[in-house]
């Protein structure tokens, strides 16, 4: 049982990792540009003005 809870903790902290790295990775990237731009049209789409 020790085992199984161990195994969930270590995968648990590999995605937290994986997820943080990603992150940084598309933040450095500009990727929060692309998608505030999209965020805006899809916003603006749906009011019809664009």
């Amino acid at each position: 049982m020790k085992n199984r809870v161990r195994k969930k903790t270590l995968i648990r902290i590999f995605l937290l990792i994986a997820a943080a790295v990603l992150l940084f990775a598309g933040i450095s990237d500009g990727g929060y540009r692309d998608v505030k731009n999209k965020a805006v049209r899809i916003c603006y789409e749906c009011m019809g003005i664009g």
